[in-house]
C-alpha cells in the first residue's frame, strides 16, 4: 500500500508554511507594538510638557492676577482685561516678560496719588562693562542676550557644552536658558525652590559649588539625581550671579564625565563672569524695569 505524500516546492521543507505565517504574524505584531510604545512616549512627552506649562502658570498667574487688581484699584480701570492688556503692551515694548513686569508692580512702592511720575527723582544710569562676556551687536540691554551670553561664556571657560542659567524669583531659581540637556531635565528644573540641588546650595552660600561625581554626591535627592544622569551629566558646577549684595541667578556647567575640578584662573573667570553678570542684571531692574514701570503709571492714568 502506498502512502500518500506531499510534494513541496523545491527548497522548502515540510511546516514551513506554518513557520512563515508565524513569522508573518509575529514581525506585523512587533511592527504593532513598537508603534504602540512610540505612541506611548509621544503621550508621554505631551503630558509632561503640558504639566511643565501649568506649573509655570500656577507659578505666574497669581502674580499677574495680583498686579491686575493693584491697577484696577489705583487708576481706576473698569476692567482686568484692560489692565491685563496694558502690561502685556508696555512687556513687549520695554521687551521683558509679563511675570517680570508684574512683580515688579507687586513689591516696588506706588507713585504718589496724581503724580505725574512714578519715580520724579530718577536719575539714568549707563549699563555697566560685561567685560569678556562677548555680546551681539544692539543686544546690550536685552536680558535674554545677555544671559544667553553669559552661559556662552561659563561654558567656553568650563570646557562644556551642556549648562544653564537660571534666574532668583521670590520663591526660588527659575530656568531662563539651556542648551545641551534633555527636555525632561528642563521641566523637571524649571523652578528649583528645595535644598537638594548644587544650584540651590551655591545660592544659599553666594559662592561657586562643584559636584565631582552627580552619581555618589549626597546633596541630590533621588529624583534629581537620576534627571541630572539620564541627561548625560555626570557633573556640575553652579557660578552664582551676584551683584555684591543678593543674588540675581546661577549658571551651571554640566560635564560627561567626572570632574577632578578647576583651576585658579578658571575659578576666578568664573566668579568675575557671575559678577559682572549679577551687576548688569541690578542695572537691567532698576533701569529698563523702572522705565516700564514709568510707562505703565502714563498709560494707566491717561486710560481710567
Amino acid at each position: 500500500m502506498t502512502q500518500s505524500s506531499t510534494v513541496l516546492p523545491y527548497g522548502r521543507k515540510a511546516g514551513s508554511t506554518a513557520t512563515a505565517a508565524r513569522t508573518e504574524d509575529g514581525t506585523a505584531t512587533a511592527a504593532r507594538t513598537e508603534d504602540d510604545v512610540e505612541a506611548l512616549r509621544a503621550e508621554v512627552e505631551c503630558l509632561r510638557r503640558q504639566n511643565s506649562d501649568l506649573q509655570g502658570r500656577l507659578r505666574t498667574h497669581p502674580a499677574i492676577a495680583l498686579a491686575q487688581g493693584i491697577l484696577i484699584e489705583r487708576y481706576g480701570l473698569p476692567e482686568p482685561d484692560q489692565a491685563f492688556a496694558l502690561m502685556r503692551h508696555v512687556s513687549q515694548r520695554a521687551n521683558i516678560k509679563l511675570h517680570q513686569l508684574a512683580d515688579a508692580l507687586n513689591h516696588i512702592p506706588g507713585p504718589d496719588t496724581d503724580a505725574r511720575l512714578w519715580f520724579p527723582r530718577r536719575v539714568p544710569a549707563t549699563p555697566p562693562p560685561l567685560h569678556d562676556v562677548d555680546m551681539e551687536l544692539d543686544g546690550g540691554a536685552n536680558q535674554g542676550a545677555v544671559l544667553g551670553a553669559a552661559l556662552r561664556r561659563v561654558l567656553t571657560i568650563a570646557g562644556t557644552d551642556m549648562g544653564n542659567v537660571q534666574l532668583a524669583d521670590r520663591s526660588g531659581l527659575r530656568m531662563e536658558k539651556h542648551t545641551g540637556l534633555t527636555r525632561e531635565f528642563t521641566d523637571f528644573f524649571a523652578f528649583v525652590d528645595g535644598p537638594t540641588t548644587s544650584c540651590s546650595q551655591a545660592a544659599a552660600d553666594q559662592e561657586q559649588v562643584t559636584v565631582r561625581d552627580v552619581a555618589t554626591a549626597e546633596m541630590f535627592d533621588e529624583d534629581s539625581r537620576r534627571t541630572i544622569l539620564e541627561a548625560g551629566s555626570r557633573a556640575c558646577h553652579s557660578v552664582p550671579i551676584i551683584d555684591g549684595q543678593s543674588v540675581r541667578g546661577m549658571v551651571s556647567s554640566h560635564h560627561a564625565r567626572p570632574l577632578a575640578g578647576f583651576s585658579r584662573p578658571q575659578l576666578q573667570a568664573l566668579e568675575a563672569t557671575g559678577q559682572a553678570v549679577g551687576r548688569w542684571l541690578t542695572w537691567h531692574h532698576d533701569t529698563v524695569i523702572h522705565d516700564a514701570l514709568e510707562e505703565l503709571h502714563g498709560l494707566a492714568r491717561t486710560t481710567r
